[in-house]
């Protein structure tokens, strides 16, 4: 029976400060540290040992993962770094805090602009020192492809290849993944995982640091799905989610 890990990164420095983050590149917390070693814990504990990993080319995720595979002394497993699977990206509005931005544009916009499905922030400017294609991590990356500025939607458009590519290819071979990323990618996958409306996916939310675990069939279609360790107060499966929002 395949099985997928998703582990969205622990605390970061932005988080804890409030600010929209996407694509900027902050690193996790001691909080942040210390949930990621939790996750290895929750991961040990139920004896699931992923044999192959993803994550971003952000840091967050990147060292969550290294925290998680050093705890479980798996440090020499394969890693497989992809773009795609980075954060929304949060366009002009990226470093500012989420309460002075609701202060200046209203509550309804900011919320708009996090909870929707389809709108896309302020958009950064090709010349603006944030604009991805002055970072070398994505030399490689096609400019076109680069965002400014996304929706929920563009970013589920942007990581579908990820994930219908090599992990599912992984998990067609029999492998155990393990995706260490961020919120909306990590909410991407479950959308197609759990065949979530446009509507309600919005309203998942994926905790820090919390491992979630899928059983798939052999169509790599779920059977169950859990969260291992401490799920914060309110936090539901998202297909608990969809099922109480569909009826």
């Amino acid at each position: 029976m395949p099985q997928l890990i998703l582990l969205r990164h622990g605390e970061s420095s932005w988080n804890r400060s409030n600010r929209f983050t996407g694509w900027t590149d902050v690193d996790l917390t001691d909080t942040g540290r210390q949930q990621a070693a939790d996750a290895a814990a929750a991961l040990a504990s139920e004896a699931l040992t992923p044999d192959l990993c993803f994550t971003s080319v952000q840091i967050r995720a990147i060292r969550t993962l290294w925290i998680v595979l050093d705890e479980m002394h798996h440090a020499w497993l394969p890693v497989v770094r992809d773009w795609r699977l980075n954060e929304r990206h949060y366009g002009a509005l990226q470093g500012f805090d989420k309460q002075e931005m609701a202060d200046l544009a209203g509550e309804e916009q900011v919320h708009a602009w996090r909870r929707s499905w389809d709108v896309r922030p302020p958009l950064l400017d090709p010349e603006d020192p944030r604009f991805p294609g002055k970072d070398p991590r994505y030399e490689e990356v096609p400019r076109k492809q680069l965002p400014r500025g996304e929706s929920l939607q563009d970013t589920v458009s942007r990581m579908k290849p990820a994930w219908e590519g090599p992990v599912m290819q992984a998990l067609k071979k029999g492998r155990t993944p393990l995706v260490s990323a961020h919120g909306n990618s990590i909410r991407g996958m479950v959308k197609l995982l759990d065949d979530i409306p446009d509507e309600v996916i919005p309203h998942v939310e994926i905790p820090v640091g919390v491992p979630l675990v899928y059983d798939l069939d052999g169509d790599l279609r779920p059977r169950s799905s859990r969260y291992l360790g401490k799920v914060p107060d309110g936090v539901e499966l998202p297909r608990d989610i969809a099922e109480r929002m569909r009826g």
